[in-house]
């Protein structure tokens, strides 16, 4: 009993907060489902993307269709003739299971083949996130989506190269 007592004879503060606000203000959040993104509207009928890759620049359209890939003009496996560059060119359809169901255009110039086909698989990547939202997941998590920000060392005076040094010699 002398410990009730002790309780009672202690000042209390009032700060106006009821044991309710204390309860909710506690309570972690509620989850918020992540909000979903319309599809954007098609320009002039397709879906652009562009992409860069070293000195390569590359302007992607897509569009619905029987699955037509033509780079400049020319058939992607005209264009590129290394496996990897096609794979790579193909890489964010195959992913996404589009393969077949879009038409895709491609004007590349600038920089070598290895770098144009990395520049079109950014921007092919970037045209379906506008052409369907919901395949934005995907592409993330293949990394499609992340521009490869390297680039050639320039030449340094003094030296052959960028990082080559001449001979050197004692005498």
């Amino acid at each position: 009993m002398a410990e009730d007592t002790a309780t009672q004879d202690a000042p209390t503060l009032d700060t106006g907060i009821t044991e309710a606000d204390t309860a909710t203000a506690v309570a972690p959040p509620a989850e918020q489902p992540a909000p979903t993104r319309e599809p954007a509207e098609p320009k002039y009928g397709y879906w652009w993307g562009t992409g860069r890759r070293k000195a390569a620049v590359a302007r992607v359209r897509i569009k619905a269709g029987d699955g037509k890939y033509l780079v400049n003009g020319k058939e992607v496996d005209v264009y590129f003739t290394e496996m990897r560059d096609r794979n790579d060119v193909r890489a964010p359809l195959v992913e996404t299971k589009l393969e077949g169901g879009v038409d895709v255009y491609v004007n590349t110039h600038g920089g070598g083949f290895m770098g144009q086909a990395g520049a079109i698989k950014l921007g092919l990547a970037r045209a379906i996130k506008d052409y369907d939202p919901s395949l934005e997941p995907i592409l993330r998590d293949h990394d499609f989506l992340s521009r490869d920000p390297r680039k050639v060392e320039r030449k340094k005076p003094g030296q052959p190269g960028a990082r080559k040094r001449f001979q050197f010699s004692k005498r």
